[in-house]
């Protein structure tokens, strides 16, 4: 049985393997178009660009390995269905159990590369990856804008200019600031400059106007004003000073004592967060459980089984959507967390609860459950009717 089960799991990482690389690329090149501006309009240099983007791998990784692991069961599994060599298993005495086995190692093996990332490379390389980009943003603030284009130099800041002069002048600036959503501002300038301070890269704007909006109230406020300075990014002054996002934060340091003044507004925040980290890894058993529910249960039929590949699958999709809203929810309500745990583990618990009883297992069965209506199983439904 031994020889058997390794036989199996080689297969099956094998398979995990390929596709993890693939979907981790195609992932990662979507992505990197996104700092691919650094390139053209900056002049960054490739070996920071590609280490730039090997950092962003982490994050992907806990998308795409339990994806990966169930996708390698789906296509092992059902090869193996369709070469009849399930079928000469089970016939030999091997129980739906013995036969998940090389499956659940996998999944195990998932989630713990799940908890590895989660835990600790994930934030490790997130918090490189926003301290390299506010120190290029720190360094490059002198070039950060480019003409006839809405630039989004930081995440809630869009500066538009028309043109820009030869010594640097910038003419007809549109900048609208969403950094503070229950105030936003938007400010016009006829003619302005970027330049270097202590708190990092500032516009100084010039004959223009500054319109907020209070959201509360509906009401615009308007100021006009010869010369206006605004800081492009409070925290280029320095990565030690600047509020840390939830993803850049250890487990620790998201359910911790606050650290920063900024700490108790985003609690929220913060403890969503915490609670993706613990829950996202789990899906690795569990998805893979799914797939053994939908491949192990009832009679084999050697011609294939689209059907069920198809209905795990949209099973599968109907989870991820499911931990995909209930984590957006969370974001502003905690009283969705328990819902993350939910799908991600209930799904793997029905599965066990199906490959220990199902239609075709008796329940509790052990390797002689296995060998029941063999001729059945050889034969698919065809066989079971002659």
């Amino acid at each position: 049985m031994r020889i058997l089960n390794s036989y199996i799991f080689k297969q099956l990482l094998a398979a995990s393997v390929v596709v993890t690389l693939g979907l981790t690329f195609t992932v990662w090149l979507s992505q990197s178009l996104r700092l691919m501006k650094l390139i053209v309009s900056q002049g960054l240099e490739i070996s920071t660009f590609i280490y730039l983007i090997s950092l962003l791998a982490p994050s992907f990784l806990l998308l795409v390995v339990p994806i990966a692991a169930f996708s390698a069961v789906l296509v092992i599994y059902n090869k193996l269905v369709v070469d009849s060599e399930l079928v000469v298993m089970r016939s030999a005495g091997v129980s739906a159990w013995q036969l998940a086995r090389p499956a659940v190692a996998l999944g195990v093996l998932a989630t713990a590369i799940g908890f590895t990332v989660s835990l600790y490379l994930l934030p490790s390389s997130y918090r490189n990856f926003k301290d390299i980009q506010v120190q290029l943003r720190s360094e490059l603030g002198s070039v950060l804008v480019e003409e006839g284009v809405f630039n989004e130099v930081t995440d809630g800041l869009t500066v538009y200019v028309r043109e820009r002069a030869a010594d640097g002048t910038l003419k007809g600036i549109l900048v609208h600031d969403n950094r503070d959503a229950e105030v936003p501002v938007t400010m016009m300038a006829e003619r302005g400059a970027i330049a270097e301070s202590d708190e990092g890269p500032k516009v100084v704007m010039a004959n223009g106007n500054r319109q907020e909006m209070d959201r509360s109230t509906g009401k615009l406020s308007m100021l006009y004003f010869d010369r206006y300075t605004l800081v492009v990014d409070h925290s280029a002054a320095g990565g030690a000073k600047r509020w840390r996002e939830p993803r850049e934060r250890y487990f620790h340091e998201l359910v911790g004592k606050p650290i920063h003044p900024l700490d108790r507004r985003q609690r929220t925040y913060l403890l969503a967060e915490a609670h993706r980290r613990i829950a996202q890894p789990l899906l690795g058993l569990s998805l893979v459980l799914v797939g053994l529910a939908f491949l192990l249960s009832g009679e084999f039929n050697r011609r294939g089984q689209n059907r069920r590949l198809f209905l795990a699958t949209m099973t599968v999709a109907m989870i991820e959507a499911g931990v995909f809203g209930i984590s957006s929810a969370m974001d502003d309500d905690l009283i969705y967390a328990p819902g993350i745990y939910l799908v991600s583990i209930l799904p793997g618990m029905v599965s066990i609860w199906v490959l220990s009883g199902s239609p075709g297992w008796s329940r509790g069965s052990g390797g002689k459950g296995g060998n029941e209506r063999p001729e059945a199983s050889l034969g698919g439904t065809e066989g079971a009717s002659a």
